[in-house]
């Protein structure tokens, strides 16, 4: 899932390509880069760079929108509570390998003593 997120960013667009691939107008696109609900990358120049994810989540804003009747604040609550639930899930998963990596290292690593029925007294030291 990483590889194909780092593809979908790989590739940038112009405001204008943008807009066009998300049929929205340019000014749109600033306005909700301004409310902070999609935030494209910069050139050195400072133009905005949308990447393929950055037009997918600007469709689903439009969805959300017009579709759904949402307002823009709750579509930046959406927003911020989907971002949260994915960086969970991801550390979940991380979390979970670590488990199974630390549970094959410790059937390696434990020695199988088998269990004695011998009975031992102890008395305390006088």
């Amino acid at each position: 899932m990483a590889k194909n997120r780092n593809e979908k960013d790989a590739r940038t667009f112009l405001i204008s390509v943008a807009a066009e691939l998300a049929g929205m107008h340019a000014q749109t696109l600033r306005n909700y880069d301004r409310l902070g609900l999609v935030s494209p990358s910069r050139s050195s120049g400072g133009g905005r760079r949308y990447s393929q994810r950055d037009v997918e989540l600007l469709r689903e804003v439009q969805r959300l929108s017009q579709d759904e009747g949402v307002n823009l604040a709750g579509i930046k609550r959406i927003i911020e509570l989907t971002n949260q639930v994915e960086a969970l899930q991801s550390r979940l998963r991380e979390m979970a390998a670590e488990i199974e990596a630390l549970r094959a290292n410790q059937r390696r690593e434990v020695a199988v003593v088998p269990k004695s029925t011998a009975v031992v007294v102890w008395q305390p030291r006088r």
